[in-house]
């Protein structure tokens, strides 16, 4: 009885070899390349779509992974940032050297390039979560700002289409049946780079008047803390987090609010 010969199924070369080859494969079959000179040109050609692919594919997957990376280090920042009320009243050179170190990433990873040309993402109301303007020592003994007085929230509103900014600093005096009052700065900016704003004084005023008696005498020392009058720096800004660096040094950390 005849042995019947085992035949291995013919493998199709399709099933081996990337499309990119095939195309050209048959390319050559149907005349299509019909010299070294055109064969050589879609070579070359593969290869560029080779080359210039993967950095594209690369760009995309760096930028989702900064957009995450930017997402951790911000929660990372708010953990730093409980109850060390704004740093105001001093933190301790650790905890201080991790929030700059936190604050250095965001801002490596600035989404927002040239700030003062998309001002829209700075407009509107801000609060105050973090700085190292400090209260310490005789200036806070000299405000109350012990026992007697609370500083509250610490707001900035900014107007791009007037070119203003108005902080407000709220503030609760225990000593007068809990009265509640605010110190507010009001003052202009103009744009001096794109990514710096000069800002210029305008004027101020504490509300309610008793509370203003409570400051009078030590007014002067109060503004000199609070005034924003100088350069500011847009170091980091997105949808809801702006960071900032001013001309004295200081570190500035806000978050949009509404």
């Amino acid at each position: 009885m005849a042995t019947k010969a085992l035949i291995q199924p013919q493998i199709r070369v399709s099933h081996l070899s990337p499309p990119l080859p095939n195309t050209i494969e048959m390319m050559i079959r149907n005349n299509i390349i019909n010299s070294p000179r055109n064969f050589n040109k879609i070579s070359r050609f593969v290869q560029q779509r080779t080359i210039f692919a993967a950095p594209e594919q690369q760009q995309q997957s760096n930028v989702e992974v900064s957009h995450s990376t930017s997402s951790q280090v911000k929660i990372q920042l708010y953990d730093a940032l409980q109850g060390i009320n704004r740093g105001i009243f001093g933190v301790s050179s650790d905890k201080k050297f991790e929030i700059e170190e936190l604050v250095k990433q965001l801002e490596s990873e600035n989404p927002t390039f040239e700030p003062t040309l998309s001002l829209d993402k700075v407009a509107g109301n801000w609060k105050l979560i973090y700085s190292t303007i400090s209260i310490l020592g005789s200036k806070r003994t000299k405000l109350g700002l012990r026992d007697f007085i609370t500083l509250g929230d610490l707001y900035q509103n900014i107007d791009i289409s007037q070119g203003k900014a108005v902080n407000v600093i709220k503030f609760n005096a225990r000593g007068l049946s809990l009265l509640s009052g605010e110190l507010r700065i009001e003052a202009s900016f103009k744009i001096a780079s794109k990514s710096r704003v000069d800002i210029f004084y305008n004027n101020s005023g504490i509300t309610p008047d008793q509370l203003m008696n409570v400051f009078q005498k030590n007014y002067n020392l109060l503004l000199g803390i609070f005034n924003p009058e100088g350069w500011l720096e847009i170091t980091y800004v997105d949808e809801n987090l702006r960071i900032g660096r001013d001309d004295k040094g200081n570190i500035f950390v806000l978050e949009r609010v509404n």
